[in-house]
């Protein structure tokens, strides 16, 4: 089958079952989503898009943004970022602080929040303007002007950030957090409420299904080396103590976010954003997960 009958099989399989899961109600502005939203965008290298649903509807992509961040912090710092993040799956929940203080305040690496603010925290030393220039270096992945933070959401988890506070103060305490606190939570919460469509986010994370290059300017971003080391991670770490099953199942590089969505990649072949905020008990999009394993099981395709 072409894609664009794969995806709407899927589209109309996965709408069709009776939705189960729970929205992301501890991020106040997040409950207010309608919990019926379920939008798919394949973004192929090979110039053949397709979608269905509300593929162009905006959505905050929250920890999906990690990946970003670390892209951008691995390329401004280099090896040296191994210093002060791992490579190791938690499997732990994604905001666990047990490992992390057995580990001396290293997380176990940089898709879980404690190293996810950790990164920020590199970006805050390494950046002039951390806000303006990360949103415009995804802008640029994106290849569109159309996207940027949504502050009321930053708000609503900052009014609720006593977990990332423990953490990003146990960091400090090991001294892994080199900034105020309080700035790198800013920022944090700042840049996990971006908004994009399902479009928007295939089309971003078209970076690494082309290996590093921006596939809309053809300029190198990353390293293929570099690329493949993010791709690794996302992997083996995307869907925090799901990663496993995730791989299990779908068989392709991802990166999943309580507000509903998941982008993965298939490199040298396409990207895919899937949107859904219901969510299963490890805070992945239960319709999101069963459209990509419907993916890779239908087109017979992963990396596998």
């Amino acid at each position: 089958m072409e894609y664009k009958q794969i995806i709407d099989k899927i589209f109309s399989a996965v709408k069709a079952e009776k939705a189960t899961g729970k929205v992301a109600d501890y991020i106040p502005e997040l409950a207010t989503i309608s919990a019926d939203k379920f939008g798919i965008y394949l973004f192929g290298l090979d110039g053949k898009n397709c979608e269905a649903g509300d593929s162009r509807e905006k959505f905050s992509i929250q920890s999906i943004l990690k990946v970003l961040s670390f892209t951008l912090a691995f390329e401004l710092v280099g090896e040296k970022i191994w210093e002060r993040v791992d490579v190791e799956p938690s499997g732990t929940a994604f905001n666990s602080l047990v490992q992390l203080e057995y580990e001396k305040g290293i997380p176990r690496n940089p898709l879980i929040n404690a190293g996810a603010l950790v990164i920020c925290d590199i970006l805050i030393s390494e950046l002039n303007d951390p806000e303006k220039e990360f949103i415009g270096f995804v802008k640029e992945l994106a290849g569109t002007s159309e996207i940027n933070y949504n502050l009321r959401i930053a708000a609503s988890e900052k009014a609720h950030a006593y977990r990332n506070a423990a953490l990003v103060n146990l960091m400090k305490s090991f001294g892994n957090i080199h900034n105020n606190t309080d700035r790198v939570l800013d920022f944090y919460f700042t840049i996990c409420s971006i908004e994009m469509t399902c479009q928007e986010l295939a089309r971003t994370f078209t970076l690494f299904a082309n290996r590093g290059i921006n596939h809309f300017t053809g300029n190198r971003v990353i390293s293929s080396s570099k690329s493949k080391r993010i791709s690794a991670i996302m992997q083996t770490c995307g869907f925090y103590d799901e990663a496993g099953e995730f791989t299990f199942r779908v068989g392709i590089p991802g990166k999943s976010g309580v507000g509903g969505g998941i982008a993965a990649v298939y490199p040298g072949h396409y990207s895919v954003a899937v949107w859904s905020p219901l969510l299963n008990d490890k805070g992945n999009s239960v319709r999101g997960m069963k459209a990509l394993e419907m993916l890779t099981t239908l087109s017979e395709a992963s990396v596998f």
